[in-house]
């Protein structure tokens, strides 16, 4: 089967995302380091880093859902990619004169995910405007599996260019990546006509909200978006966990660490994601969507039997293999069924409030995770979380019934339209 066109529009806005995640990949983690080497913050600090970027980067973008709805999307885009380029290109500046702080790392992060949030939310808009109803997953597994190669090449590589060329090198590529993702999405050309807004120009209170109105009333999106939550909050808050217990107690080299992580992630990302189409042909969407989701649920309990030398280093790369090859599977589906479950004119405030709950989850998970951890192990907390994850496909819906939207139709009850 050959490679399925979907034009050249879409050639540029693939590589606009193929520059930007490799610039994030290989920028991965570089504010941990500038914290650690250069400010010489300690692992208290270094983790205020990771999750108040986060949380509160998600609470800057509450009203950002309605303005990007509202707007031609390529312009808000392209704005987003040079803000993320100027944030981050303070931080070298700064560095060379010598006046890099905490707070404005941690100025830049929020700025950063918040950002983050309102390109994605206008992206996945754009991209249903771009690309044909049956091409939306040829599309996303694309966009996924460059994630995969990007997050298994680009911190291996980001590490070495930290080595070499300094603390501030990989930040530098990573505000490049943006500046050459405007470039790109600038070149897509065409017309995009600007959405017509009801109710008065003005944004209302309720229309913050309205994101997750919609995706609460929707039977298919509703229980998807605490599945996300759920899965990617526990996942996500076990992964300090397991640097500290394999780079502390267990004795394992940083590079031994990275490796089993990195490699594996990026493979079975890679592999999972250009499965998810055939699969999805022979056995269809929906069924592909709910075995991929409750196969990813199953492996993160592993972790927890983690062991010095090379068995521990074969378990944490299998299991990784595993749990990512599945994520790669059910990623692609999940972001196609979001958008033709979506209805044309809400796609940006539901891609935003779905953004902001996943976030918010993560962060909050990763906090209480980490005092589970102090009161107990961080064994324990990795086996509790991978124990609570086994639940987690109870919340994926059973059935699909709710048709793919055409424009102007909303996929909802009437009595629930707002």
């Amino acid at each position: 089967m050959g490679r399925r066109a979907l034009g050249r529009r879409f050639g540029w806005l693939w590589a606009a995302f193929a520059v930007s995640s490799y610039g994030t990949g290989l920028g991965f983690g570089a504010f941990s380091v500038l914290a650690i080497l250069v400010l010489h913050s300690g692992p208290t600090r270094v983790a205020v880093l990771a999750a108040a970027g986060r949380a509160v980067g998600a609470l800057v973008a509450v009203p950002l859902g309605p303005w990007v709805e509202f707007r031609r999307k390529r312009p808000v885009m392209i704005a987003m990619d040079l803000t993320r380029f100027a944030a981050l290109l303070s931080v070298p500046a700064a560095y060379a004169l010598g006046r890099l702080t905490f707070a404005q790392l941690l100025l830049v992060s929020i700025t950063v995910a918040a950002a983050n949030i309102a390109f994605n939310a206008a992206s996945g808009s754009y991209l249903k405007s771009l690309v044909p109803q049956e091409d939306l997953l040829v599309a996303s597994a694309r966009f996924e599996s460059t994630t995969w190669t990007s997050t298994m090449l680009g911190p291996p590589l980001g590490g070495a260019a930290i080595g070499l060329f300094g603390p501030v090198t990989t930040v530098v590529a990573d505000a490049v990546s943006y500046l050459l993702s405007a470039l790109g999405i600038r070149a897509i050309g065409g017309t995009e006509s600007r959405p017509e807004r009801s109710g008065g120009p003005r944004l209302r209170a309720g229309d913050l909200l309205d994101g997750w109105r919609y995706i609460l009333a929707h039977p298919t999106l509703r229980p998807l978006l605490f599945n996300a939550m759920t899965v990617n909050g526990l996942i996500m808050a076990s992964e300090p966990l397991l640097a500290v217990l394999m780079l502390g107690r267990l004795g394992f080299a940083p590079w031994q660490f990275a490796l089993a992580l990195a490699a594996s992630s990026g493979a079975g990302g890679f592999l999972g994601s250009r499965l998810a189409r055939p699969l999805a042909a022979r056995f269809g969407e929906h069924k592909v969507l709910l075995t991929a989701g409750a196969l990813r649920a199953c492996w993160p309990v592993g972790l927890a039997f983690v062991r010095p030398g090379v068995p521990g280093m074969l378990l944490v790369t299998g299991v990784q293999l595993g749990l990512v090859t599945c994520i790669g599977v059910f990623n692609p589906l999940l972001a196609t069924t979001r958008l033709t479950r979506t209805a044309p004119d809400r796609v940006a405030r539901t891609l935003t409030a779905w953004s902001i709950s996943t976030s918010t989850a993560i962060a909050a998970m990763t906090a209480a995770w980490g005092l589970l951890a102090a009161a107990t192990t961080p064994r324990t907390a990795i086996a509790l979380a991978g124990a609570l994850l086994l639940a987690s496909p109870l919340l994926l819906p059973r059935h699909d019934r709710t048709p793919p939207t055409e424009p102007g139709k909303d996929p909802r009850p009437s009595t629930l339209s707002a």
